[in-house]
């Protein structure tokens, strides 16, 4: 079980990648496993330098470029001015330079550009949440304002998702991991099954750490968010 219950809509949503600027980047491994199989891969500005490191292109820069390094900050010159590269250097095919006086964050700003692009697709997400928790709680707070597809994030060591009301998440293949749910809107309500403690349509309050390190013990474990939102974290 994985995507929206009873819903009869079976077109695929687009993959879009956006890496974040987060001050601890995930390894470029984990960054070029997730970039297999997407349909555009999309900075937000420091996360540039970690796309480079992974030596992938950058289909989107998003970001006033107050963060990045001197090679990502010449890729993104080069490409507003339309100039060339050197052979086998990595390439940035459009840009959104913000102003760096806005009074959004760049991932804001860059999921609108996300939005604008790719009208409907599901986000696998990375560098969001290393290194500044209040930039991880922001962070948080502008996925779960994503409504035009699910949102996974992937960070070294852990997976993340967001489900809304009516979603759920398979989770097969995680036996034996720490799984823990938070809810971060009013009237929750969740299911788990397949878990060390199970969960039968509860009604969980917001923030609430009922939901704090479970374990998974079957391959068919699987939550569903009934009503309201929840961010979720499976510990691999």
């Amino acid at each position: 079980m994985n995507g929206v219950l009873e819903s009869d809509d079976c077109v695929r949503p687009a993959r879009v990648l956006v890496v974040g600027g987060s001050p601890q980047a995930s390894s470029a491994e984990l960054i070029r496993s997730l970039a297999r199989g997407v349909d555009g891969v999309v900075a937000v500005d420091h996360g540039l330098d970690a796309v480079l490191a992974a030596g992938m292109d950058c289909d989107l820069f998003c970001g006033d470029a107050d963060s990045v390094g001197e090679i990502a900050s010449a890729l993104v010159r080069a490409c507003e001015l339309g100039e060339a590269v050197p052979a086998g250097a990595c390439l940035v095919r459009a840009v959104e330079r913000y102003d760096p006086h806005k009074d959004f964050t760049d991932l804001s700003l860059a999921l609108r550009a996300v939005g604008e692009r790719w009208p409907r697709a599901d986000l696998v997400c990375t560098c969001m949440t290393g290194g500044r928790p209040d930039h991880a709680l922001a962070v948080i707070g502008q996925l779960v304002s994503w409504r035009r597809g699910r949102v996974h994030v992937f960070e070294d060591g852990l997976r993340a998702f967001v489900l809304h009301e009516r979603e759920s998440e398979s989770l097969s293949g995680c036996v034996g991991r720490t799984f823990s749910f938070v809810p971060i809107a009013p009237g929750c309500v969740v299911s788990e099954c397949g878990m060390r403690w199970n969960l039968d349509c509860k009604p969980v309050e917001l923030l609430s750490d009922l939901g704090i390190s479970n374990v998974i013990e079957s391959t068919d474990a699987c939550i569903i968010c009934h009503a309201g939102t929840l961010i979720a974290w499976c510990m691999l």
